[in-house]
């Protein structure tokens, strides 16, 4: 885990979390597809890879009461917790290496924007699977977004696996796709990174 945390820490030294490659002012199309898993307010949603993502403060306005977020980087995660003020007192902050993290809990929503597409060994995507499987509730829902077919090759200094609809679902063994999306994010410096994203739903 040391070698995963001194990377991504080493990525937002220096810098606004504004200023990554990935930061997006509203979290538009994750909202959109957990909105379509049909939860309750009180069931438990986890952002796996969260960084300093908005999807927190979007979900706490939405009304969902028990949120989790997590990441390898814990100055990533503190920008949030001091975006957020008081309310991050209302977010279970986990700093963690996703791929060696124990879950502790199950939840009914697994939220993975730009995590599964870093994974380009096999063996590692074979144990995010596990861990998907050993947090996510019985008949729960999963929404990963990577970089889409025609996306980026490398980001952050580390190469990226790309997926069309059909393909990321297939990763997924076990699962039922209950709604694919393709979106385009424009980063703050201008570019465009195409992402493909799932829905996902455990067959239980």
């Amino acid at each position: 885990m040391n070698d995963t945390r001194t990377h991504w820490d080493a990525v937002y030294s220096g810098r606004a979390v504004t200023e990554v490659s990935w930061f997006e002012a509203k979290a538009d199309a994750s909202m959109a597809l957990i909105g379509d898993a049909g939860l309750s307010l009180d069931d438990p949603v986890i952002d796996v890879g969260a960084g300093a993502s908005v999807l927190v403060d979007q979900l706490l306005r939405a009304g969902y009461r028990d949120v989790t977020a997590l990441d390898v980087a814990a100055d990533a995660l503190t920008a949030s917790r001091s975006r957020l003020g008081p309310d991050a007192r209302r977010v279970d902050w986990i700093v963690a290496d996703l791929l060696s993290w124990r879950p502790a809990r199950r939840y009914r929503l697994w939220h993975d924007r730009a995590v599964f597409h870093f994974l380009t060994d096999p063996a590692d995507r074979d144990r995010y699977r596990q861990v998907l499987r050993q947090a996510l509730a019985p008949g729960g829902y999963a929404v990963v977004g990577t970089f889409a077919a025609d996306g980026p090759t490398q980001c952050s200094g580390l190469s990226t696996a790309r997926y069309g609809a059909e393909d990321l679902a297939g990763e997924f063994p076990g699962y039922t796709v209950v709604r694919t999306a393709r979106a385009e994010h424009h980063t703050p410096a201008g570019g465009v990174q195409p992402f493909t994203w799932v829905l996902l739903a455990d067959r239980g």
